[in-house]
């Protein structure tokens, strides 16, 4: 006898809020560096924006995996 089991299909509404988010913050830092020749401005602010940078692009990946 065989017996068919639908897969239950993930939400996909995580990845498009990380991939979102992403892409919103990756236009703001480039609106913020076309503007201003001196962005960042100092050590902090460029590992504070590299550190935001990873996060993001961590949790686009993650949730991609874990919707796919």
């Amino acid at each position: 006898m065989l017996i068919a089991f639908a897969a239950e299909e993930t939400s996909k509404v995580p990845f498009y809020i990380a991939g979102g988010v992403l892409v919103a913050w990756a236009l703001l830092v480039s609106l913020f560096a076309i503007r201003r020749e001196t962005f960042p401005s100092s050590e902090g602010q460029s590992r504070g924006v590299m550190a935001i940078s990873v996060l993001l692009i961590a949790a686009a990946m993650a949730t991609a995996v874990i919707t796919a």
